[in-house]
């Protein structure tokens, strides 16, 4: 079965959807939320390179990342356009384009950003396997949230 655009949108508005539902206080499947990921993968930003194995502390990570984008002030983060590259019938290349909305005492605002992600397509799931980011903290520290 060869991997499709439609189900690269699909996986992508879900991943959307659990990362706002997190933020709004909705109890999220943590099981589901790192079922995204390959059993291992790489994170890459200016900071470096970082090895993951998606186990039991990788979830405990995921849902503290939650917890600190919403005691910051994350209200939401928002796919604002996907550019999907298709490598093979295994491998997709996805460049998504975010907007990380948030509120801060009586101050609001936004960070757009955008994380590049590959993604392997393996007994019919998509699994995210590397993505590279750009530097997080100084845009974070730009705007007053950390």
């Amino acid at each position: 079965m060869k991997t499709k655009n439609k189900d690269i949108e699909t996986f992508f508005n879900h991943y959307e959807k659990r990362v706002n539902d997190a933020l709004i206080g909705k109890k999220i499947d943590a099981d589901e939320a790192t079922d995204s990921f390959a059993d291992c993968f790489i994170e890459s930003s200016p900071l470096g390179v970082i090895c993951g194995k998606n186990d039991a502390q990788f979830k405990k990570q995921m849902l503290k990342g939650y917890e600190f984008y919403k005691k910051i002030g994350i209200t939401s983060m928002d796919i604002l356009s996907k550019e999907i590259t298709v490598l093979d019938e295994y491998y997709v290349m996805v460049k998504i384009y975010w907007r990380s909305n948030y509120q801060k005492d009586k101050a609001a605002g936004k960070i757009d950003f955008e994380i590049t992600y590959f993604l392997n397509f393996k007994d019919g799931k998509h699994k995210i396997f590397a993505f590279i980011t750009g530097d997080e903290e100084k845009a974070l520290k730009e705007h007053g949230l950390a």
